[in-house]
């Protein structure tokens, strides 16, 4: 967006002698002392750290409000000249107005910003040059020999790549690395065409929502198809995914900030979101994205019943039938509801096993989990079914069935709860299979069923390290090629099935096993 205030501001710090000395990536912020993220004021040429830090920036912007509340007698055009300041971001050079609070791409009409973002980047190239390309190089030459494993013999290099850590945003990344690794999603994207490419050949094939559009309807898709295409290049260095956040932060106002949020929740948020986007492409609506992401989540939700197919209800879409019974007068109710994942609880008798070889009881399994999920289970008094027959609340029983399996089975495993004062979490050991999970019993018809068609594999595992859902950290474990990998924000490995397996999963994805293609006999 262009923020009005530049076009005439004559307050933005012109003289490079005033700047802090050495490289912008090395200032650390005057409260807090903290490197990361530092954002310099374009007024005063003072350092604080970012919004995905402590937030100093910000608070130093408050505090120059102050003094002007007294003085509420001033003309307007002084008074919008100093409220509106400017800061940028070290890293980025990008440049961010909280009056406005959003980035700004306009400069004043002298170019001062871009002199500043020149001067910023010329100390970032001349301080230290020597002994930051030295580091660099020996980096590189180390990760590289870390990236390099024999495969039948043969040296191959190790093509995965991390995502940097924004502030807390590991919980994004988890997501996305699972998402990356889950090919018949991950390939829809990747093949879409860029923005640059909707128009000419390309115009009528496939069209979404873009920023050429405006900054108002920012595009997820876009983004999020340029972060998939970047994660399997080969690049030896971490990719930031800051555009994408940028566009998160935008349309997801739940998840803006630097605090941790839960993974679970961010994953449905963006399966939401995209699939609203993507429905542009097949209704031919030109609709804001933005208006769209005011919905509420029951409206989300609907939309993946009632509204167009998508590439997210093809690939993670199921049906539940529910049945409800009424204990009085045998009253039988049938609802199906579409999913895209199923929350499962972690049965109470298990919840004193922390670990897999703990020798307190038998071992908690993934079908244990499934095996509560669909039990038949008395409602409690404040679920009590309204009888059609009775015309009344009764007491009543309820029980799931999976009426239609998805392609990719998405398992949430509930480990935070909510007691009188505070969100526990359930840190029980879940044994998981890595290959062959049969769904069949779980199924409302298995005898139409094949008995191949409900085996699932496992392609990727999101992990909670910590005690709580507001703190601890996000990493990922995914499959890719036969081999499966740790992803730990910008750092990525290669690991073994063994490590897999004693993960104390949150999020599980398993993927369809491709039934062969029998051929007929001549």
């Amino acid at each position: 967006m262009e923020c009005p205030h530049l076009t005439t501001s004559v307050c933005i710090v012109p003289d490079a002698a005033v700047f802090p000395n050495g490289c912008p990536s090395s200032w650390c912020c005057s409260v807090c002392r903290s490197n990361k993220s530092p954002w310099v004021c374009l007024t005063c040429s003072s350092v604080h750290c970012g919004r995905y830090v402590n937030g100093h920036a910000k608070k130093h912007y408050e505090d120059a409000q102050a003094p002007l509340n007294c003085h509420k007698r001033q003309e307007k055009t002084d008074k919008d000249r100093m409220q509106h300041t400017v800061c940028m971001d070290c890293s980025s050079y990008s440049t961010y107005c909280y009056r406005c609070d959003d980035f700004v791409v306009n400069d004043t009409k002298l170019c001062l910003v871009q002199k500043v973002r020149e001067h910023l980047q010329n100390l970032e190239n001349s301080a230290f040059t020597a002994e930051r390309h030295r580091k660099r190089k020996f980096l590189e030459s180390a990760s590289l020999s870390k990236k390099l494993l024999k495969v039948n013999g043969s040296t191959t290099a190790l093509c995965a790549t991390g995502l940097r850590n924004l502030g807390n945003t590991c919980f994004m990344n988890a997501i996305l690395q699972s998402l990356s690794n889950i090919q018949q999603f991950c390939c829809y994207f990747k093949e879409l065409p860029a923005v640059e490419l909707r128009n000419g050949k390309t115009a009528g094939r496939r069209t979404y929502h873009t920023r050429s559009q405006g900054d108002v309807n920012v595009s997820l898709v876009e983004e999020f198809r340029k972060t998939l295409c970047a994660l399997w290049q080969g690049n030896q260095t971490a990719f930031s995914p800051e555009s994408l956040f940028y566009v998160v932060w935008k349309i997801m106002p739940n998840f803006r900030g630097y605090q941790q949020q839960d993974a679970h929740e961010f994953m449905r948020y963006l399966l939401d979101h995209l699939h609203l986007e993507l429905q542009g492409e097949f209704d031919g609506s030109s609709h804001s994205v933005l208006s769209q992401a005011n919905c509420s989540r029951s409206a989300c939700n609907k939309c993946c019943i009632n509204g167009a197919s998508t590439v997210v209800t093809s690939v993670f879409g199921g049906v539940l039938q529910n049945e409800v019974n009424c204990l009085i007068c045998g009253t039988e109710s049938r609802k199906f509801d579409p999913f895209l994942d199923l929350s499962l609880d972690i049965p109470s008798q298990f919840r004193n096993k922390r670990c897999k070889n703990q020798e307190n009881g038998p071992t908690c399994t993934l079908r244990d989990c499934l095996r509560s999920f669909t039990d038949l289970e008395e409602l409690d008094e404040t679920e009590l079914y309204t009888c059609l027959k009775c015309k009344k609340k009764q007491k009543s029983t309820k029980k799931f069935w999976i009426q239609k399996l998805p392609k990719v089975l998405c398992l949430h495993l509930k480990r935070f709860h909510w007691t009188a004062y505070l969100r526990n979490k359930v840190d029980t050991y879940v044994d998981f299979p890595l290959r062959g999970l049969d769904m069949k019993s779980f199924l409302l018809e298995p005898e139409n069923i094949g008995p191949e068609s409900c085996l699932y594999d496992l392609a990727a595992v999101v992990v909670h390290h910590g005690s709580g859902v507001g703190s601890g950290h996000y990493t990922a474990y995914a499959t890719h090629k036969g081999r499966w990998f740790h992803f730990n924000d910008s750092t990525v490995t290669l690991t073994e099935e063994e490590t897999v397996a004693k993960a104390k999963a949150y999020i599980l994805f398993y993927v369809e096993r491709q039934v062969p293609a029998t051929t007929e006999k001549l």
